[in-house]
């Protein structure tokens, strides 16, 4: 059964397609580019009087690139104001390369729309950006990468920044930066590390102004060439990623159960356990699922990795892990422990997933629980776009943990909303199938034909193992067998593996 997409071999406003092969690719290794960026000159201020005028003296060019982290999430100001300047300073066919983008951000479209946006470079976009350029609003396809993807093309130059804008809530005069004070704090700055290494000029966008030098500084002066005072660079609200509590559906609370059996019977449950899951309901609850049995058989793991939340904090705490890889926090509890204790360390968007740095977090994961909004008969997964086609998130560290952790396992519901869960094709590819172990659902389990050892390992167990094209037939039964989204030929956005490959496009949504 063909589950792949079929790849022109060369995408207008993108250039030549390079298709994804498998995994690891050692063809696609390249050498990092040299460090880019101004050499400081002593005596030179680097705080400067406001945005405005800063922009105006950089000598801005139509066709460059500013880059943006998204450590702020829906409550991020500091996107919206820079690209407010770009747009009085009559600049166009910009390229924003956003590690994400929100609903907050919905003043880009009308950039998209003028010609002062052209493209976009980004790990994840959900709103109206999402929608716009689903609908073909974007001049030229948007970019989709990975969380470890994104500092992988701007270390081996497939990326280059212009200006990248850190959004810092606190620094000092000389452009130390951190994210744990402020009060806009949000927690690790990882996602901007990247930028701050590789940027030709790096700009420092604050509300809270310290005296030197700022303790602690994640982001150091050395690669800073400016900071910049403004009213507010987020809103707290926003900042948070909102309710990130365990489920209480007894559905969910099935699938976690179940999910338990599956990661007891790999054998992964011992001394040293590495973990991550998400913030999700159903995610959260495999990690009460996993706290309850690791309490009772004496387990303490290594780390947990990835987006931290309050509920892993707690595990920590609890002596459950020795250490935390965090990348960003998910809410105030994890903000706090980053900020006071040293076994709560900060990783970068490089460190986390790219897959030719010397050693990636992901690599050493043991188990990572991810979910899916389409999967099919191959394991492939999308969490791209949605039932009509409208991109509504993207990889993230989705294809990332799934390549390097040793278990990955998919939760979701079978049917959600009357649309069933599996499907004969994804949509799109977002994470490829191989790299894919389990599909843990309410209805039953499903395991990867390329993992025979663990479907004999759950049945010695007593969990029953079904195929996937069981779970697909049942989910049909339900639901009816769902028709093909219809789209245009265009394509709006082209979606790339880690390596900078291409899994797959998505085409233009018929109105």
């Amino acid at each position: 059964m063909e589950t792949k997409h079929t790849l022109p071999a060369e995408i207008e406003g993108y250039g030549k397609v390079t298709p994804y092969r498998q995994v690891f690719d050692p063809e696609r290794v390249k050498p990092c580019i040299p460090r880019q960026g101004k050499m400081s000159r002593p005596g030179q201020p680097k705080l400067q009087k406001d945005l405005r005028s800063l922009m105006e003296s950089l000598e801005l060019k139509d066709g460059m690139t500013f880059s943006f982290h998204h450590h702020l999430r829906n409550g991020d100001y500091v996107l919206n104001l820079v690209m407010e300047e770009v747009r009085r300073l009559g600049l166009k066919n910009i390229r924003v390369a956003a590690s994400s983008l929100f609903p907050t951000h919905a003043p880009l479209v009308q950039l998209m729309e003028d010609g002062t946006v052209t493209d976009i470079h980004t790990d994840y976009m959900s709103g109206p950006v999402a929608q716009a350029v689903s609908r073909g609003q974007l001049k030229h396809p948007a970019v989709m990468t990975t969380h470890g993807g994104r500092p992988r093309a701007i270390a081996e130059g497939d990326v280059h920044i212009d200006v990248a804008f850190i959004a810092a809530p606190a620094a000092d005069p000389s452009g130390n930066l951190n994210g744990v004070t402020g009060p806009s704090a949000c927690g690790t700055l990882g996602y901007a590390i990247a930028d701050a290494e590789y940027a030709d000029v790096v700009v420092a966008v604050t509300d809270h102004l310290e005296p030197y030098p700022l303790c602690p500084a994640e982001i150091r002066q050395n690669l800073v060439d400016y900071v910049v005072v403004v009213d507010s660079i987020g809103n707290p609200k926003g900042i948070v990623s909102g309710t990130t509590q365990i489920t209480k559906d007894p559905v969910g609370l099935k699938i976690a159960s179940d999910t338990l059996k599956v990661m007891a019977a790999s054998g992964l449950l011992k001394e040293g356990l590495s973990f991550q899951t998400g913030a999700g309901g159903i995610s959260l609850a495999v990690a009460k699922e996993l706290e309850i049995y690791m309490k009772e058989h004496g387990i303490t793991g290594s780390f947990a990795s990835g987006g931290i939340t309050g509920y892993i904090v707690r595990m920590m705490e609890a002596g459950l892990f020795k250490a935390l890889w965090d990348v960003q926090c998910f809410d105030l509890d994890a903000v706090r422990s980053f900020r006071e204790n040293p076994n709560h360390m900060a990783m970068s968007g490089d460190l986390y997933g790219n897959p030719h740095n010397k050693g990636a977090v992901v690599n050493d994961l043991d188990i990572v629980i991810l979910g899916a909004t389409e999967m099919d008969p191959e394991f492939n997964v999308n969490v791209t776009t949605g039932s009509t086609g409208i991109i509504m998130g993207g990889s993230g560290g989705h294809a990332d943990t799934a390549a390097g952790s040793k278990l990955t396992v998919i939760v979701s519901k079978l049917v959600s909303a009357r649309i069933p869960l599996i499907k004969e094709r994804v949509t799109t590819i977002t994470t490829p199938g191989e790299t894919v172990d389990v599909l843990v659902t309410d209805r039953g389990i499903a395991v990867n034909s390329k993992r025979p050892e663990l479907a004999e390992a759950l049945r010695q167990a007593g969990v029953a193992v079904h195929s996937i094209e069981e779970l697909q037939a049942l989910a049909e039964r339900l639901t009816g067998k769902p028709q093909p989204i219809q789209t245009g030929e265009r394509i709006v956005a082209v979606v790339e593996y880690r390596d900078g490959s291409v899994l797959d496009v998505v085409r233009q949504v018929l109105e």
